[in-house]
């Protein structure tokens, strides 16, 4: 009975520490999707050619991915997660504001590479905070839940922005407005960092001893995602596509965004559930899924724009959801913030090629660049599927203890 009460306890306060997280994010993702749908159109106004515009906004994706992998291990040598991620937001949040002042290209360009090497190096060790808790109230549903409530940021942002330009108060002003997001995510972060000091200690007991290396799951694992990531198109290309064949208007492109956003939100909470309840089984269902957004996307059909770009945001849900809760199921605690650092330097830098492929691809032919995004994902389901039961990290809770609170690997 007491062992009961211990779970429940225990349940509640990854409860509460996955939403509190889930609420910085929501405040982070209002600042920086808010500031990345105009960032393109305020470099121009600044006097930046169309290729400063794409080579700041491929080497930021570059470098803030391509961090991660060392601010995951510093995170693991050092012990000091929340000292990391209180660097990284404070880069991140702040950077984003301060593009009120920029009165050149080069000044607003390097702002924009700075936000995003912020966001390198936060997410990491907040993936591995977040798995702690992740192991006592589902990790699928623990990913999810955060998913959905970032991408709530990642739709009021943007629309903010557009309520500051529909009033015509300019770029400058609109990036100042964002001053109000960044310091109420700042304010929740160090709210999180005081209630949950140790978030270590949310973590179920009885896993097994550290190893040095990773698994071999683990790698096999990170060829599939690298398929699935490079088959993915990024939205600037689609929103390239809708412009360029004229499927979509200027106006109405910012609302398809919001749709996929939307979608990632509500696909991330369903695909979470569904993820503690069958495991692994469920990886195989998202490139099956996914593969087929490209197809009716990059169609001069609305009607099928809309059915691809839903498809699209199922899965970006899935990836930022299920995805990262896998690795969460395969490394044991001490060295997840390493994994999450090489898990997202691989995805971010093989997305990033896969992107740049398929934009070159877009001007020679489309449908080689249909056909390319199918294949690559379609090649990750075999690698998923022979992982639906690979073996994870135990929890070692009792097994009668209530399910709910139970820290679950129902997987097994």
């Amino acid at each position: 009975m007491a062992r009961d009460i211990e779970a429940i306890a225990a349940h509640r306060q990854a409860v509460g520490f996955v939403v509190l997280i889930g609420v910085v994010s929501l405040f982070a993702d209002m600042t920086y999707e808010g500031a990345r749908a105009i960032t393109g159109p305020f470099l121009a106004v600044l006097g930046a050619s169309g290729a400063v515009v794409g080579i700041v906004a491929g080497f930021g994706e570059l470098v803030g991915y391509g961090l991660r992998l060392a601010s995951g291990y510093l995170a693991d040598r050092t012990g000091r997660y929340w000292g990391v991620i209180l660097i990284g937001y404070a880069v991140n949040m702040l950077a984003v504001p301060l593009l009120a002042l920029a009165g050149r290209w080069d000044v607003a360009a390097a702002l924009m590479i700075a936000e995003r090497v912020g966001k390198a190096i936060r997410t990491p060790p907040r993936d591995a905070l977040l798995s702690h808790a992740a192991s006592r109230m589902g990790r699928g549903w623990a990913f999810g839940l955060h998913e959905a409530m970032d991408q709530i940021g990642a739709v009021l942002g943007p629309v903010l922005v557009a309520v500051v330009l529909a009033l015509r108060a300019g770029y400058h002003t609109a990036f100042a407005i964002l001053l109000i997001p960044a310091v109420l995510a700042l304010g929740c972060l160090v709210a999180a960092r005081l209630r949950y000091p140790e978030p270590q200690a949310l973590e179920a007991q009885g896993e097994r001893a550290p190893d040095e290396r990773f698994p071999r799951v683990f790698w096999i694992y990170l060829v599939a995602v690298a398929f699935l990531a490079a088959g993915y198109a990024d939205f600037p290309l689609i929103a390239f596509h809708l412009k360029k064949v004229a499927v979509a208007s200027d106006t109405s492109i910012p609302l398809l965004y919001a749709l996929a956003m939307g979608t990632d939100a509500v696909a991330a909470l369903v695909l979470g559930r569904f993820f503690d309840a069958a495991g692994f089984r469920v990886l195989t269902l998202v490139p099956l899924l996914s593969c087929l957004f490209a197809p009716f996307v990059f169609s001069t059909s609305p009607a099928l724009v809309v059915i691809g770009t839903v498809l699209w945001g199922v899965g970006m849900g899935a990836q930022e959801s299920i995805v990262r809760a896998a690795i969460a199921g395969m490394i044991v605690r001490e060295r997840r913030g390493t994994a999450f650092g090489v898990f997202n330097s691989i995805y971010g830098v093989v997305w990033f090629a896969g992107s740049a492929f398929m934009g070159a691809l877009y001007d020679v032919s489309l449908p080689a660049l249909i056909a390319f995004s199918v294949i690559c994902q379609i090649v990750a389901v075999p690698i998923f599927y022979r992982m639906r039961s690979a073996p994870r990290v135990t929890t070692g809770q009792r097994p009668d203890a209530p399910r709910a609170h139970r820290a679950v690997d129902r997987r097994r």
